[in-house]
């Protein structure tokens, strides 16, 4: 018993641990950002702040990718582009697909450890505990995963609702005389969210050196929604032949209203066959009870007499 309550708080440490880090993200792409400029040559009084925040977090980051490299060796498919796109979609881009293996190793073993540790002492027969352990155990391999996938998703729709906000914005600097790239950078200093994200990372790939159509085809392979896709393409198309751009991007976000707007009513239609479910279910036996219940009572009590 000493040993799994030891065991349990080393864990709930790594998961307060690991809250606490998913908490500071910005700070730490900031510093990471600042650490950039070492390479330069030049340096600074962030230089102490750097080297603790490093320390701080370089232990778990090293132990849990050191246990993804071992994971991932042996199994295949854990490292593949599929899942690295899926950690980009979800906005983790420091987050390797080896570093998620492991993640997925500690949760598989620390869950049902915890399951365990917490069912031994119950009057539960051992073969419910056994099969909770497993199941536990398939949960917390399978939960990383699915969070990921998750986030990506809602991402994925956040970025398509903001994308209309966007290319209006475009189109009121592009017509006031300001290049695309300016406006882009006015955007993105704009707007907040997942699209913020994406269009602050491709101004920085500008800023690396990339042309504008080159960092718009990076937004495009991070974040393939229907509606980046169609922004992206028309954007390509008129820098190619030509055509005006604030033309495009109004016409572009005429569709986009038109799309969300079919998407509004796909799920009003959707509803009614939604709601049948706890309808029948839930609310209908419980109506059923209030209303029969009494007269059922009646029919009963009359029958014994």
């Amino acid at each position: 018993m000493i040993i799994f309550l030891i065991i349990g708080l080393a864990l709930t440490a790594l998961a307060v641990t690991l809250i606490v880090r998913a908490l500071n993200v910005a700070r730490v792409r900031s510093n990471e950002t600042i650490s950039k400029i070492e390479s330069y040559g030049f340096s600074g009084r962030t230089e102490s702040v750097l080297l603790r925040t490093r320390k701080a977090r370089t232990t778990v980051d090293d132990s849990v990718t050191r246990l993804g490299d071992f994971i991932s060796s042996h199994f295949g498919g854990l490292d593949n582009d599929k899942v690295r796109k899926e950690l980009v979609g979800a906005g983790l881009y420091s987050l390797t697909p080896r570093k998620l293996a492991g993640y997925r190793a500690i949760a598989a073993f620390g869950l049902p450890l915890l399951c365990g540790w917490v069912l031994v002492s119950s009057s539960l027969p051992a073969i419910l505990i056994l099969l909770t352990v497993v199941i536990a155990g398939i949960a917390g391999w399978r939960l990383p995963r699915m969070l990921v996938s998750r986030r990506a998703a809602r991402r994925a729709v956040d970025i398509d609702y903001q994308l209309p906000e966007l290319i209006d914005l475009l189109v009121v600097t592009v017509e006031a005389g300001i290049g695309f790239s300016g406006s882009l950078r006015i955007a993105g200093e704009r707007i907040e969210g997942p699209l913020g994200e994406e269009l602050r990372l491709a101004l920085q790939e500008q800023a690396m050196g990339l042309t504008t159509n080159e960092s718009l085809r990076n937004v495009l392979e991070r974040v393939e929604t229907p509606g980046m896709r169609s922004f992206v393409r028309s954007i390509l198309q008129g820098e190619t032949l030509g055509v005006s751009i604030g033309q495009i991007l109004r016409n572009v976000a005429n569709d986009m209203r038109k799309r969300r707007r079919a998407l509004a009513e796909e799920r009003a239609q959707k509803a009614p066959i939604k709601i049948l479910f706890p309808l029948v279910f839930m609310i209908f036996p419980a109506i059923f009870v209030i209303i029969l219940g009494p007269a059922i009572y009646s029919i009963m009590d009359t029958l014994h007499q």
